[in-house]
Order: structure tokens, then sequence, then C-alpha cells
């Protein structure tokens, strides 16, 4: 287990290496959610994210014999940036081993900050195992992501800044993948006030802590899907499941377009930058999933770090959720004018065409017709749908793609 004072050890180390980031309040979140609503924005954190706290932690408790071995790491990405410069603010050799689909810009700032970057397997698991490999070649000593109590400790000196902050904190909402941000400040905050909830986000593509949680036991995924790949984790660690089953009051699920909705929401109304395991805590309070009202909640935003490609492909998804951007397919008479009164319905619903695809040679249209595919912008999802109803009721057949 972590004490307390191994996270207020943590703390001091950290002084001077780490930025002290904001918990900032969003009237947005709050009003959406009924709730008093706060972002811990790790996202401004050191690498773009909160890794920094533990790996450094981890690197500054290893003795000189220790850190002349080197380090190796395994990551999906933001643990490979805080071992990295860890490691290079130490001059000690660090090699990181990434999922072959870890996002290009985490690829790219690991090895910025100094380390060797190995590329192998699907899903973080993969490249645990990888790197357990090359630690027996090596010598390397390890530095696990999340199963380990000095890497706790350092992600718990977030827990400690919250409640300085927010005093009077009702609830803190924390991401989940292997469990050793959720477990770091779970103990800060339980071992400070113990009436204050935490409550644990996973991905619904991949619920390994909730899975264990429910099974009494350790269990493992067989597979993990989710655009979140800082919490695509298949098994959680025995350290952070023991301390989650005594401190986490409870973990809630979202889907890839509850994130999605949310990385679009942090964008356009907080103006920050999140990643899917940033977003997960929100997309929670966006969707109600936490069932709370007329409460002080801090949602902690982990990381920044996410591909600009992806992003360009997750905004799209969050319009479509918010029913921002709607793409449907009509057959209509191959006639002059025909098109043409389809898009005079559209105007009258002051409805944005993005983009037209009319093509009468697919199989399935008859002689004397044409398919056409529409994308348009809207206002919300009442609006899509008022325009659905609209073009229904003058007898056009619409199939929403």
């Amino acid at each position: 287990m972590v004490s307390l004072d191994q996270i207020k050890k943590a703390q001091e180390r950290l002084k001077g290496i780490i930025h002290r980031t904001e918990t900032t309040y969003s009237q947005t979140f709050s009003d959406i959610s009924g709730n008093e609503v706060y972002l811990k924005n790790e996202n401004l954190q050191k690498t773009g994210s909160f890794k920094i706290r533990g790996a450094f932690n981890k690197i500054a408790s290893l003795s000189d014999e220790e850190k002349k071995r080197g380090v190796i790491a395994s990551s999906a990405g933001n643990h490979a940036q805080g071992v990295a410069l860890g490691a290079t603010l130490y001059g000690i050799q660090a090699t990181v081993v990434m999922p072959a689909g870890a996002p290009l810009a985490k690829v790219a700032a690991t090895r910025g900050y100094g380390a060797d970057v190995v590329l192998h397997g699907s899903a973080y698991d993969d490249a645990y195992a990888k790197a357990c490999e090359l630690r027996e070649k090596t010598g390397a000593l390890f530095l696990h992501p999340f199963n380990d109590p000095e890497v706790i400790a350092g992600q718990g000196t977030i827990g400690l800044e919250i409640l300085k902050d927010l005093p009077d904190l009702d609830v803190v909402v924390v991401p989940v993948g292997g469990g050793g941000l959720i477990s770091g400040i779970a103990t800060a905050v339980k071992e400070t006030k113990p009436d204050v909830k935490v409550v644990g986000v996973e991905a619904a593509g991949a619920p390994c802590m909730l899975a264990s949680l429910q099974a009494g036991h350790m269990t493992t995924l067989n597979s993990v899907a989710t655009i979140a790949d800082g919490i695509a984790v298949k098994q959680p660690g025995d350290i952070t499941f023991n301390i989650i089953e005594k401190y986490v009051d409870d973990i809630v699920t979202v889907e890839d377009e509850e994130i999605a909705y949310a990385i679009l929401m942090l964008l356009e109304r907080a103006k920050v930058v999140a990643e899917g395991a940033g977003a997960a805590p929100v997309a929670a309070i966006l969707q109600h999933k936490l069932n709370l009202t007329g409460k002080k909640v801090a949602a902690v935003v982990s990381g920044a770090n996410i591909d600009v490609n992806i992003l360009a492909r997750v905004i799209d998804r969050g319009l479509v959720k918010a029913g921002r951007k709607v793409q449907f397919r009509m057959i209509i008479p191959d006639r002059p004018g025909q098109l043409q009164q389809v898009l005079a319905t559209i105007a009258e619903t002051q409805s944005n065409v993005v983009g037209i695809d009319h093509d009468r040679s697919k199989r399935r249209v008859d002689v004397g017709y044409a398919e056409v595919e529409f994308v348009l912008e809207t206002l919300d999802k009442p609006h899509a749908d008022a325009l659905l109803s609209m073009l229904m009721a003058k007898g056009y057949e619409v199939e929403v793609l």
C-alpha cells in the first residue's frame, strides 16, 4: 500500500520539477451537470500529462547503483514521456516500449525527451511483455507505469493540490486505466478528508478495473478497444487493485462517442485540449453518470497528448454525438429541379450543406433515379431531427448514415 507520508515526500521531491497546475471553475459544465464543476488541468503539466509526477518520483527514489543500470518502461505514451524526461534530468539511459499504434505525437515527444523508443504490439499489455523481455537482456531497471508505490505516490500529489484549492470539495472524478492515478489521488484524499467521494471513470471498451472489482479479484480482458489510448489496459495491477478496493467509492464507464463529445466540449467551451483519457471524467459528468446534483466536483483532465489526426476524427464524432453534424442518403427522381427542391427544404431549416454526392450509377438505384448523400451542419439534435422530419413529411425516404 501507499501512505500519505509517501505522497507528501513525493510532493517535496517534485518541487521545482513539475508545474503546480491550476484547478479552474467551468460555468458551462456546472450548468449542464447541475453541480459546481472544476477542472484540474494536468493537461498543462510538463510533457502534457500527469505521468511526469510518478515517473520522476520513482527515478528520484532509486539508488545510485540502480540509476547506473539505466531504466526501461512500457507505456501507451504519457508514462513514456515522463520516464524519458525524468531519466534525462538525472543523466540516465532510458528505453521505452510503446504499442505500435501509439499516437505519433507521443512517440516523437518521447524520443525528443531523450529516450530510445521500441514499438511493439497493439496494446499496452503487449508493450509491457516486450519491455520485460528487454529488461532480462539488458539488466535495466523496469519502471512500471502504475503498479509501483513510488509512482502511485507521485500521482497522489494531485490529490493534495486539489484539496488545497478546494477545501470544501465533495467529489473528485478520475480516469482509470491501470489505476495508478486514482490510487494515488484516492489515498491522498481519503487519508486527508475521508468524506470526499472518489469516483473512477473507465472507457466502456476497456473496463479492466470495474470487471476486476465486480469479480472480487484481478481479471484480464481479452481485448480493449477505445479512442482513449491512455486508459486502454487489459489488466490492473495488484497494488492499485487493493488501493481502489479500499478507497474508491465507485467506478463508471463512458462510451467512445461520449468521450469524443467531451473532447469537443472541452475544446469549444473551456478552451482546453484533452486526450481521450483526460476527457473521460468530463464525459461522465456531462452524461450524468455520477447521479449527483448540487455538489462541488473536481474532474482530473489528466493529459493533452492527442494526435492531431485523431483529434480531427474525434471532433467529427463529437459533432455527430451533439447532433451538430448529420449525414444521410436519399433516392430522388433523376430529373431537372429535383435536387433543387431538396436543397430548398434544407435551406428552410437553415441547415448548412457541407457536402453532396450525387450518383445515378449505383446498382441498387433504378433507372431514372439517383442516390444523393448529404453532409449537413445543424445547430443541435432537435434541429437535425426537425430537418429529417420535414424531408420525410414531403414524401422523401431518408436513410441516416
